[in-house]
């Protein structure tokens, strides 16, 4: 049963849609496409929407769209009284359970509980192993996948490991061609991107490391299993915004991607390693799609890992700028911030820029493959604020490997001596602008050179923040935001576990998300996922699937980036 609150919320928010796509159920394949989390920030994810896109495209599909309801429903939920209320699809207001395959798609940690709760609110079990064939199919896409899926390995049964330009024609496909669920999962367990964990088994030592990762007798599974990747004609159009609407993060926005994939390998960055090959979006249809968009949007933001790897960059820049775009980048490498990079971005409109120097220190830069200098970061942040930029962003990171108290001081001396250049290049302009800098600890990431390396312990993360914020107390014109060290402890929890975590994500949802109490209540020491050294573990939860860069390249780049002073395994 469905309020008639929630259905009259529902179609307010259609009616403020552009791009809405209605299709029939009969006769199709009915797959409820959920994100784990409130409209507001699903509508804002451009891999949401692409999923929609290629879903739909395919005639003999269905597809609408499930997000987590509003705080205040949410909570109604928990009471008795509304427990009869189902969670139900936006565009028909369908039960989710009377789907054929719900299809999450997550690409923060965070939301682990948001997917457990929208299936306690569809009345499905919230494990694989307790549903049949009565209940839809439960699809994990999304960029979680390209990490480690392990600890929502029990409650799905399919993962879709790669990109969608791959993965849903052959899901489709695949569906289509199987008679049974068993027949399914079979079929799909043996082709190239598709993960079904209820065929394969992971044993662990008596240390509770993990001791072999092995397909279930008598299945087709294989492990790993192979990243999907989009290669020429596969790739397709540029990922764009499908449906606009005013009620998302960035407003009716347009968002287009233009490249996939950074060549840089900074050891750190799990989408440098998991998004390669770098590839380039023709710019033809680039702004094809950005010209039809224009009536519904006056903005452009432009998704690349790294934007200047397009080699037709600037004419994409000139044809956006002659549409009336106003252009936003997510965020420019250092070395893109080009003199004709940034008078484009100032001629659209844009007065902001986004840039991460990591750290604040040469010599950790260079541990952690970041090719650029302190000179050379001052050089790019005057060319800049001399181009008319009035405000930017920095991004860095504490809990580094090597790093000393002086990397503190560093980040202090880099933001003031940026501070410094802001303030003479806007003298003469009258208004000094603003520096905002983000700090966050390094959470390792799976599929990366430091998937071995141990997370600073909580304490240590609590006294490198208290130092950094003594440092920075008196800068004016900065504004420092710190991440919470809890948050990144039990981020890099659910980043870097096992199968095992999933009972922490299942009290932590009955529990209305207090960490603390859920990992006690599973019986699970946080530390040993997020602070212990792997280098001796032959196996780790996310060789589950094959990211696609050699287990040796990564190795010799760990043992490059641990740094001076630190003896490599």
């Amino acid at each position: 049963m469905t309020s008639w609150t929630t259905r009259e919320r529902m179609r307010a928010i259609l009616s403020r849609e552009t791009g809405t796509i209605r299709k029939p159920h009969a006769g199709r394949l009915r797959v409820a496409l959920a994100f784990p989390n409130t409209y507001h920030v699903g509508m804002s994810n451009l891999g949401f929407q692409t999923a929609y896109r290629l879903l739909n495209e395919a005639e003999e599909v269905s597809c609408e769209r499930v997000f987590l309801p509003p705080r205040q429903e949410l909570n109604a939920s928990r009471n008795q009284r509304a427990a009869a209320e189902r969670l139900v699809s936006l565009e028909t207001q369908t039960p989710v359970a009377d789907f054929d395959l719900l299809a999450f798609s997550v690409s923060f940690e965070w939301d682990y509980v948001n997917l457990l709760t929208m299936l306690r609110l569809a009345g499905l079990p919230l494990r694989a192993s307790e549903r049949n064939y009565y209940h839809p199919l439960v699809v994990l896409g999304g960029a979680v996948t390209f990490l480690n899926p392990e600890p929502l390995a029990p409650f799905v049964d399919v993962v879709c490991v790669g990109e969608g330009e791959v993965l849903v024609p052959d899901l489709i496909r695949e569906v289509a061609r199987s008679g049974s669920r068993r027949e399914l999962l079979e079929a799909l367990s043996g082709r190239p991107g598709f993960y079904v964990p209820s065929l394969v088994d992971v044993s662990y030592d008596e240390a509770g490391r993990i001791s072999a990762i092995t397909p279930v007798p008598g299945s087709s599974a294989s492990v790993p299993v192979r990243k999907a990747v989009a290669k020429g004609a596969e790739l397709g159009d540029p990922p764009s915004t499908t449906v606009f609407t005013p009620d998302t993060e960035f407003g009716s926005r347009l968002l287009i991607e233009v490249v996939r994939g950074c060549a840089r390998g900074c050891r750190f960055c799990w989408a440098g390693y998991n998004y390669l090959p770098v590839r380039a979006f023709d710019a033809g249809r680039v702004l094809q799609i950005a010209g039809a968009a224009r009536p519904h949007a006056s903005r452009v933001g432009l998704v690349s890992i790294a934007l200047c790897d397009h080699p037709e960059i600037e004419r994409i820049l000139a044809g956006l700028a002659a549409m009336g775009y106003h252009i936003s980048p997510a965020s420019l490498r250092l070395d893109e911030l080009t003199t004709p990079i940034v008078a484009a971005l100032r001629d659209s409109g844009e007065r902001s820029i986004a840039i991460a120097p990591e750290a604040g220190s040469d010599r950790l830069r260079r541990v952690v493959n970041k090719a650029i200098t302190n000179e050379e970061i001052l050089e790019r942040a005057s060319l800049a604020f001399e181009a008319g930029t009035e405000n930017l962003k920095l991004y860095y990171m504490i809990g580094l490997p090597t790093e000393t108290d002086e990397d503190l001081v560093a980040i202090r001396d880099l933001t003031a001596a940026i501070r410094d250049r802001m303030l003479r290049c806007r003298r003469h302009r009258g208004a000094a602008g603003r520096i905002a800098a983000s700090v966050n600890p390094l959470v390792p990431k799976p599929g990366t050179a430091y998937q071995w390396w141990p997370m600073d312990a909580p304490a240590a993360i609590e006294r490198k923040t208290k130092r950094l914020r003594q440092l920075v107390s008196g800068l004016d014109h900065v504004y420092f935001s710190i991440k919470s060290e809890r948050h990144a402890y039990y981020q890099a929890m659910l980043s870097l576990g096992d199968r095992r975590v999933a009972g922490v994500i299942e009290a932590a949802e009955r529990n209305g998300g207090q960490w603390r109490a859920a990992v006690e209540e599973a019986g699970l020491d946080p530390d040993w996922y997020a602070c212990r050294d792997r280098t001796a573990d032959a196996l780790l939860p996310w060789h589950v699937v094959g990211g696609g860069v050699p287990e040796r390249f990564l190795r010799r780049e760990f043992a490059q980036g641990v740094g001076e002073g630190v003896n490599p395994p």
